[in-house]
């Protein structure tokens, strides 16, 4: 799925800092961002809390509270943000934005996709586009059944209670990322523990940045072992296929994209979904017995969970209006996906699960040059992962009480800390 890596409010908070402790104020006594700014990674469950609703109802264009005189936008209207997310060339995604304003290393830049611009990134993802056609991705459809499968007997066997995020959400994608880019399954747990630490808030402001620096620490060795001897994995096709046509920096940053855009993600999805359907009996035994619903159903949760709150921080490159508002060069924007997949315009109800609902596509994976290159990949996992499950565990349900379940607090990724499941 789509390949946001960067923490926005991660770099407002360190911009923040950084600025507070020149003029000698006590960090402990400072809150970290205006609750209106954090609003839109804030949710109550599954749905985005009750005033993201309210903002796109009133302005689907509005100020963002940002401190020392920043000036943004919040963008929360379906129409207004894929105009925005289309507008390739008068927004930049570049990492300079950040780091020219944060103080940031360039050395903490993650590359890849998301934080470039054309014609970087035209001829980035011109060279990754290829291997996740679906010719190319049909060639996992074995494999990625086959894993679900062997979940599936390892819950079966498991005593007592199962936790379905480390037992099933997280090994699937997991394991096919591992396959996908050619490296070890055995770095699973590691790979979970950076990706899940870099788009959580709570580490501190500068905390993402760190994290980055560690996973691509890793992948630079997984990209030299790759170009000395490339296997019959994505990293090993680009380098065989391409050569010196890609730098060992820019497709280490390829493989951190495809690494984090498509684990933490999809896990999410999965566990979320799962408890979607749990809230939706009716639903779930229709899921069940109909292989005709099953796309319908994908579709529908992607765009009622919309995992990835918000898209890449956008830079106004030019002035500009877009529905009525007038937006200045330099302006900082951030479109709330999650907001834009609720936005009634779309069709009625759009706060309610509905998977029969038709109607404009969403953008759970983004719209126009960043949008997720790894889409279709995501959707074959989710169209194998969840009717498996409801076909083999038809009688699952929650271990605990909902109101004891943990979300993800403040995360670009939205999910769940754990889903016990008694399964038998």
């Amino acid at each position: 799925m789509s390949n946001l890596r960067s923490n926005i409010a991660a770099w407002l908070g360190r911009k923040y800092f950084s600025r507070i402790q020149r003029n000698g104020l006590d960090l402990s006594k400072m809150s970290f961002l205006p609750e209106s700014t954090l609003m839109p990674l804030r949710r109550e469950g599954v749905d985005p809390v009750p005033a993201l609703a309210k903002r796109r109802a009133k302005e689907p264009i509005s100020k963002l509270a940002l401190p020392f005189g920043m000036n943004g936008w919040l963008v929360t209207g379906h129409a207004e943000a894929k105009a925005v997310l289309g507008k390739a060339t008068a927004f930049s995604t570049d990492f300079t934005n950040i780091a020219g304003n944060a103080g940031i290393s360039p050395q903490q830049n993650p590359g890849g996709l998301g934080f470039s611009d054309p014609p970087v990134h035209t001829r980035l993802r011109r060279l990754l586009t290829p291997e996740f056609t679906m010719r190319r991705l049909n060639r996992l459809t074995p494999r990625i059944h086959a894993l679900v499968e062997e979940r599936l007997d390892a819950m079966a066997a498991a005593e007592g209670p199962v936790d379905l995020v480390q037992e099933y959400a997280f090994p699937i994608p997991s394991l096919v990322i591992c396959e996908l880019l050619g490296v070890p399954y055995e770095d699973r747990e590691e790979f979970q523990r950076l990706s899940t630490a870099r788009f959580d808030l709570f580490g501190g402001a500068g905390a993402p940045f760190g994290v980055i620096s560690d996973s691509l620490s890793y992948l630079r060795d997984i990209v030299k072992k790759q170009r000395e001897n490339p296997g019959d994995g994505l990293l090993g096709m680009i380098v065989r296929e391409h050569g010196d046509a890609i730098d060992d920096e820019e497709l280490t940053g390829l493989a951190d994209g495809v690494l984090t855009g498509g684990l933490e993600t999809t896990a999410s999805m999965i566990a979320l979904g799962t408890l979607v359907l749990l809230q939706h009996p009716e639903h779930l035994a229709t899921l069940r017995d109909d292989d005709a619903a099953i796309d319908g159903f994908v579709e529908e949760l992607l765009r009622y969970l919309t995992v990835v709150q918000v898209a890449f921080p956008r830079f106004a490159k030019e002035d500009m209006e877009i529905a009525g508002t007038k937006i200045s060069r330099g302006d900082f924007v951030l479109c709330s996906l999650s907001g834009a997949n609720r936005d009634e315009a779309l069709g009625p109800d759009m706060e309610r699960f509905d998977p029969h609902r038709e109607g404009p596509s969403h953008l759970a994976f983004g719209h126009g040059i960043h949008r997720c290159v790894g889409a279709e990949l995501a959707r074959m996992e989710l169209r194998a992962a969840l009717p498996a499950l409801v076909r083999r565990f038809p009688g699952m349900r929650l271990a605990v009480a909902p109101e004891d379940l943990t979300f993800r607090k403040l995360s670009i990724v939205y999910g769940v800390d754990a889903l016990p499941l008694l399964l038998k």
